[in-house]
C-alpha cells in the first residue's frame, strides 16, 4: 500500500470553494472526466448535506503493464460527501467500483473554513494492488505517481472554476446571473461541454439564485 498527504489554502472563503468543488466538472484539466451524475442527496437530522455522485473516469494503461490486464482504461467513481455548513467543513471520499483487484484508490477530501475566513484542503490518498505475479509494487508506484502529477492540475481546474464564481457573483441576481447557469454557459461557449445550459438545468427555468 501507498499513501499521499497534501494540504493547500485557499484564499477565498469556505462557502465559495466549497461551491467550486462540487461544480469543478467539467473543466479543460479534467478531459478524463467523462460524466459526473448525482445518483442521491439528501439532508440529515443535524442540517448536513449528504450527496452520492458517480463518476466515469477514462485513462491509459502503463506500457508495461501485462495486455488484458482490464477490458477497458476507465472506471466508475463513488463520491460521498458531508457538507455541514455550521461548523463550516466538507467531507469527501472517492473509491473506484471496477478493477479493485488491479489498484483500489481511496481518497478523502477535507475543506475547512479557517480562523481568518479562508480555506484550508486537506487531501489524503491510498493505493492499494493485490494483481499480484510481482506488479503490485510495480502498479501502485504508478498509480502514486499519477495520482502526484494530476493533484496540480485538479487544483487548477478548482482555481479556474473559483475565477468564473467570483464574475457570477458580479452578476445581477436573476435566474441568467445565476452561478451554475454562468458556469454551465461559460463551459458551452468554451467546448468543455457539448450540453447546452438550458438543457443541464431545465428545472431552473422559473428559480432564482442568490449564490
Amino acid at each position: 500500500m501507498k499513501f499521499f498527504a497534501q494540504s493547500f489554502l485557499y484564499d477565498d472563503p469556505w462557502s465559495i470553494v466549497s461551491l467550486a468543488y462540487f461544480l469543478r466538472y467539467p473543466n479543460p484539466y479534467a478531459s478524463h472526466v467523462a460524466s459526473c451524475d448525482v445518483i442521491s442527496r439528501t439532508v440529515t437530522p443535524s442540517g448536513t448535506l449528504v450527496t452520492t455522485r458517480l463518476i466515469l473516469k477514462r485513462g491509459s494503461l502503463p506500457k508495461w503493464a501485462p495486455r488484458g490486464i482490464i477490458s477497458k482504461a476507465e472506471s466508475w467513481i463513488i463520491e460521498e460527501s458531508e457538507v455541514d455548513p455550521v461548523n463550516g467543513v466538507v467531507r469527501c471520499t472517492t473509491k473506484n467500483l471496477d478493477h479493485v483487484k488491479v489498484m483500489r484508490v481511496e481518497e478523502h477530501v477535507t475543506l475547512k473554513r479557517t480562523d481568518d475566513n479562508k480555506t484550508i484542503q486537506k487531501t489524503e490518498a491510498r493505493f492499494i494492488s493485490n494483481f499480484g505475479w510481482g506488479l503490485t509494487k510495480q502498479l501502485e508506484n504508478h498509480s502514486l505517481a499519477r495520482f502526484k502529477a494530476n493533484i496540480q492540475r485538479s487544483r487548477e481546474g478548482l482555481s479556474l472554476i473559483l475565477g468564473l464564481i467570483r464574475q457570477a457573483r458580479m452578476q445581477p441576481i436573476t435566474f441568467a446571473g445565476s452561478s451554475s447557469f454562468f458556469l454551465d454557459s461559460h463551459r458551452y461557449s468554451s467546448g468543455w461541454t457539448t450540453v447546452p445550459p438550458a438543457e443541464a438545468h431545465p428545472h431552473n427555468a422559473s428559480n432564482t439564485d442568490s449564490v
